[in-house]
């Protein structure tokens, strides 16, 4: 266990994006209740994504991570959270099969509830309110009752996080993650497009697959790899309160883990090496994430690893990048560099979300074709250090939404974006965009292979 660490270590530290809660008795009441509930998730499961995330991070895997920006209380519903899964399957199995590559799969889902802000008001017709802090802190609506702090939203973000779970693990390892239903996940909305075509055409090779191996005798009854998947779930740990509550000793390690996610992040605004955040993540033995924006410094960068992954272990620790696609080749490099040079275990990822977000017509959005510029700069950068590029973190749904511009197949024009703009923070990409991402990203992992890379068998 780390010395001189608590689970409460954070609350001597500065802190940044914390709301401002109007009565702490009542703050303290409902953590003090979350700490007598069951964990979410288990430390086992949160050792095996580690040991997978070992794999990436020796260049024999490929991390793909997202879902919502922000999850929402009003939407939470078995329908979303089936098409989510299915939109993200379909994102897997074109990785998985183009690519050659192992995938593993970690979603924005069952937590991801705190959204950092830039400010802490904002103000519309002349009236300043509280910001949005994402359901699990305040409501939306712009009225005062609404966004003043609510402790016992966290509660509801709890029970939210584990009726999702529970039909999540349903999900992958009850039969719908069966390759033999490849053809059942397509969505109904991306009947006719050009990348239902292309992902009929994998899917159809996979169905060949599975029924010349039933010929031989291998089918997903004898061979439950062909019928159950691993999905893990993950969010930013924002509040540190309920992180806190719900973090527990193992067992059977006698280890400290964030029983509220497999993994967790560090967004690029609370990264601050002596304040809470990192405090608290350097405790736990959970898989984390660590955001890293343009304003962050190399020897920083070290400074960070070192104090949360101090054993330089592989699969502990994943980089996101977000820089912008402008932005890419003027501050990876010397990161890449950095660690290289001391021989630091990392998953490199890029989130090409963050750093390409405008405004259109009063709408924030995401242009398409910037997502895939930074994901190209990303894979261009590690083919010239010699690194690998393990993963994808991005911000989609499996609705048909309007709020990232463009794409090829169906593209979302800025004139569109009131259409179905649902989403309760940042823009997302719907299941057509993100389809198409995955395509782009496949080539882009078949070709770092052909160049240099170790070909792995697949591993779904």
């Amino acid at each position: 266990m780390t010395k001189d660490w608590t689970p409460a270590t954070w609350r001597s530290k500065d802190i940044e994006q914390v709301p401002d809660y109007p009565d702490p008795a009542a703050l303290a009441e409902t953590e003090k209740r979350l700490a007598s509930f069951p964990p979410l998730v288990f430390a086992g499961e949160a050792r095996k994504l580690k040991r997978s995330l070992a794999e990436v991070a020796e260049g024999r895997g490929f991390l793909l991570q997202g879902g919502d920006c922000a999850e929402s209380f009003a939407e939470h519903g078995a329908d979303n959270i089936r098409d989510f899964f299915r939109a993200f399957l379909q994102m897997a199995v074109v990785l998985t099969f183009a690519a050659s590559s192992p995938v593993v799969k970690v979603g924005r889902i069952a937590g991801q509830f705190a959204k950092p802000r830039s400010s802490n008001s904002e103000s519309k017709g002349g009236k300043t309110l509280p910001s949005y802090r994402g359901d699990i802190v305040n409501g939306i609506e712009f009225d005062e009752a609404s966004r003043i702090p609510s402790p016992e939203r966290q509660e509801m973000a709890y029970r939210q996080s584990a009726a999702t779970l529970n039909l999540l693990r349903a999900f992958a390892q009850g039969g719908y993650a069966n390759l033999d239903n490849v053809h059942q996940w397509m969505l109904g909305f991306l009947s006719g497009s050009p990348q239902a075509e292309r992902y009929r055409e994998i899917a159809d090779r996979i169905s060949e697959t599975m029924n010349f191996m039933r010929a031989i005798g291998i089918n997903s009854e004898n061979h439950p790899a062909l019928r159950e998947t691993d999905f893990f779930t993950s969010h930013e740990a924002l509040l540190l309160g309920y992180e806190e509550a719900l973090t527990r000793v193992d067992s059977t390690s006698g280890e400290w883990y964030a029983t509220s996610g497999h993994m967790i992040w560090i967004g690029d605004r609370t990264r601050q090496l002596e304040n809470a955040h990192v405090e608290y993540c350097r405790g736990i033995r959970n898989p984390i994430g660590l955001k890293c924006g343009p304003s962050l410094d190399p020897s920083d960068l070290l400074r960070l690893i070192d104090r949360l992954n101090p054993q330089n272990e592989a699969g502990r620790l994943t980089l996101i990048t977000r820089f912008g696609h402008e932005r890419v080749e003027a501050h990876l490099p010397k990161l890449i560099r950095a660690v290289e040079a001391e021989g630091r275990k990392v998953v490199w990822s890029c989130d090409p979300m963050h750093g390409n977000t405008i405004t259109v017509n009063d709408y924030k959005t995401r242009p398409f074709d910037r997502i895939l510029a930074e994901v190209q700069a990303f894979f261009n950068v590690h083919q010239a250090e010699g690194t690998h590029p393990g993963g994808i973190h991005v911000e989609m749904t499996g609705k048909d939404v309007t709020e990232c511009t463009g794409g090829a197949a169906r593209p979302v024009l800025a004139e569109d974006l009131s259409d179905r703009y649902h989403t309760h923070c940042d823009p997302r990409l719907n299941a057509n965009q993100a389809l198409e991402l995955a395509f782009l990203v496949a080539e882009l992992v078949k070709k770092h292979h052909a160049q240099g890379e170790t070909r792995t068998a697949v591993n779904f």
